[in-house]
């Protein structure tokens, strides 16, 4: 029978594999150390070295010391890390190959270890450890101070997320961002230029000017937000992808309603940066630190308990008891143990926040057996990508030493299309994962829509229930739970725990006591101020929670003092208007905003900032461009018909009306008092405020 082929490795391969290694481990060594661990000459140790430093795997520095022998410390440079990852695999795939090869010679058949061109996982089972891409702690210390050199990117919150699994061998096979090769078969076929299966772009988008600073080749420094150093990469691809095609694959369609087709095409960089990472420290997390596990320490977590199954719960959203009796279901058909494993990174925007879900977990923790079920948070940034996105989460579920994952109904679905219709069919990720299970080695367990039977006091998959003409089906739907928690309306202890309840409700208290956001927009001169101005004289009024007016002549010379009128700096001043009513949103007070935010981009970007702690109200006042020009006391209008202004909204410079405000007010004819009452009845309509 046909044995796979694996190319011959060279002495000087296992050499300089067996250098690199041993600087990895102790870099402070004397050179008579390393000759001796590594079992060589000092002449043939000095040549080693010599080739090592040519290639820039290793850099040799001077330190003090009276012992002549001990003068030199060498620093395992983050090229070097990358060869000796490279050189490991190579040599695994070789005795792995060798292996299977005597097991064909003595029982005629392949072991079933060595993969085939499209098999995800070598020789790996659910409780060995995978590889990482962390260099050792002494040599991670020098690689931090050689970095110092680099140039450097600071990472967005989506690719920190993205850097940790890979870093932690979560996003295991993968060694780094994708090349141009790999991001171009993954989106075509969810395979990686050498076949692997991946069904999703992980890639390092860019600016343009800062890509204009990169050679291939070259190296840079991975920064978090803080400036803090978490890795090292080697760029080799540098290109500029196609968007619209990336969309259309990986998400079925180019739509900028769903999440992250608009953040592709209005947040991520224009340019992608693909090459090997090498990994100095993971990203430090202050919460909830002691349920945050590595791919490797979960497993040794199973190893030590001696669980050979386990089945994966994946959730974004609080547990409920629905969600009990599914996971319970799924452990019992499955003879596996449970690990609960919510995403605790980018979820969809609006979700319940993270802290709170936790402490939802937490709180019902109890109503599992801890002997077969244990909880661990997993910092993945969603896509929302559906069935691609099931295949993804198997996978990274199968490198955390999982051997089953439950996948149920409508599985990561963003919602709504622009058409008012689901992105995805209901079971359409079931069928995505049952069609590459056997290659992931991870098995599904599909679950259906659990509902409430009266009747019988308990839940049950909707679609088998066969008496459903004499029973009671009760169902709280995620729009139901959100209106009664809004109302403050009872929510029954047959959906969910009290202690479930109790959480949400001091996160979410009753929409009449959040705070929130009223957003207007419109030409200049459309009577923005003036309606904002009095607005806030009504809820000032009214009182109970404190009332901020973001005027955009205010915010302009207070806040934005230095910006222009291009469309980067119109964007960046809305922004930062976005960004303080925000957080006057989180704070339980009231934000109104009146600029003229012109690109409705922007404006959505804000909303999904505000939405995250609080209601959003966009108000389009939508007075003509005549009626504006015929109000303009300041001359506005005539000097950028002149020319004298320079990309004036509504004559030089376009104004993208609002499709669906909550609210559209015309204000010619109407007088601003009853213009302001009209926003009043709309928040009152809204639960927003007491009527």
């Amino acid at each position: 029978m046909a044995v796979q082929t694996i190319a011959p490795i060279s002495d000087e391969e296992v050499a300089l594999f067996r250098l690199l290694r041993q600087v990895n481990l102790a870099p402070e060594a004397s050179q008579r150390a390393t000759a001796v661990a590594l079992g060589v000459s000092l002449g043939r140790l000095n040549a080693l070295l010599k080739s090592a430093v040519a290639a820039g795997f290793i850099q040799i520095s001077d330190r003090a010391s009276a012992d002549r022998r001990q003068r030199f410390s060498y620093v395992l440079t983050h090229r070097g890390a990358a060869e000796m990852v490279r050189l490991r695999d190579q040599f695994l795939a070789r005795k792995f190959a060798e292996y299977d090869a005597l097991h064909a010679e003595l029982t005629g058949t392949t072991s079933g270890y060595i993969p085939t061109t499209h098999r995800t996982q070598m020789m790996q089972n659910n409780l060995a450890p995978i590889p990482e891409l962390y260099v050792s702690f002494e040599s991670a210390q020098k690689m931090k101070h050689e970095a110092g050199n680099l140039t450097s990117h600071d990472l967005t919150p989506r690719q920190i997320c993205d850097l940790e699994l890979l870093m932690n061998g979560g996003f295991n096979p993968l060694k780094g961002f994708l090349s141009e090769a790999d991001y171009n078969g993954v989106v075509e076929n969810m395979r990686t230029a050498d076949g692997h299966l991946w069904p999703i772009p992980i890639t390092l988008d860019v600016t343009d000017a800062f890509a204009d600073t990169i050679e291939l080749g070259q190296d840079i420094a991975l920064r978090d937000q803080e400036g803090v150093i978490l890795a090292t990469m080697t760029v080799t691809d540098k290109w500029v992808p196609n968007k619209a095609r990336e969309a259309e694959m990986v998400f079925g369609a180019d739509d900028s309603a769903h999440p992250a087709v608009n953040y592709l095409h209005n947040t991520a960089g224009n340019v992608y940066l693909g090459g090997p990472v090498t990994g100095i420290q993971q990203p430090v997390h202050y919460d909830f630190r002691a349920r945050r596990d590595t791919p490797n320490e979960l497993r040794a977590y199973f190893r030590k308990l001696g669980w050979r199954k386990v089945v994966a719960f994946q959730t974004r959203n609080p547990l409920h008891r629905a969600h009990q009796e599914l996971t319970f279901r799924a452990a019992k058909g499955a003879q596996a143990n449970l690990l609960i494993h919510p995403v605790v990174g980018l979820t969809k925007p609006g979700d319940v926040d993270h802290f709170t879900r936790v402490r939802c977990y937490e709180a019902v923790l109890d109503q599992y057996q801890p002997s077969t079920t244990t909880m661990s948070l997993l910092n993945l940034a969603m896509r929302m990508a559906g069935p691609r996105e099931a295949v993804w989460h198997g996978l990274i579920r199968k490198n955390h030493g999982c051997t089953h994952f439950i996948v149920g109904r409508d599985h990561a679905g963003p919602g709504k299309n622009s058409a008012g219709d689901d992105f995805y069919g209901p079971y359409d990720a079931q069928d995505l994962f049952r069609e590459h299970q056997e290659e992931m080695g991870i098995e599904m367990v599909d679950f259906k829509h659990m509902v409430y039977v009266q009747e019988r006091a308990q839940y049950e998959p909707a679609d088998e229930i066969e008496d459903r003409d004499n029973v009671t089906i009760l169902n709280i739907s995620g729009t139901e739970l959100r209106r009664r928690l809004q109302e403050g309306l009872e929510i029954p202890e047959w959906f969910s725990f009290p202690q479930v309840v109790e959480e949400l409700r001091r996160t979410k208290p009753a929409r009449s006591k959040q705070g929130f956001t009223v957003f207007f927009t419109g030409f200049s001169g459309s009577g923005k101020s003036t309606i904002a101005n009095a607005l806030m004289v009504k809820l000032m009024e009214m009182g109970g929670r404190p009332v901020t007016l973001l005027d955009g002549d205010i915010v302009r010379k207070n806040l934005s003092s230095e910006l222009g009128f291009s469309k980067e700096h119109r964007d960046l001043n809305i922004r930062r208007i976005g960004y303080v009513a925000s957080e006057i949103t989180k704070n339980g007070g009231i934000a109104i905003c009146a600029p003229i935010a012109p690109y409705a981009t922007t404006r959505r970007a804000v909303r999904e900032e505000i939405e995250d702690f609080g209601a959003f109200i966009e108000v389009h006042v939508a007075t003509s461009i005549e009626e504006c020009e015929r109000r303009d006391r300041k001359g506005l209008y005539k000097l950028a018909r002149e020319g004298k202004i320079k990309e004036f909204t509504g004559i030089s410079d376009p104004y993208d009306v609002p499709k669906d405000p909550e609210l559209r007010l015309d204000t010619e004819g109407q007088d601003v008092d009853n213009c302001a009452h009209q926003v009043i009845l709309k928040l009152e309509s809204m639960g927003l405020i007491s009527g």
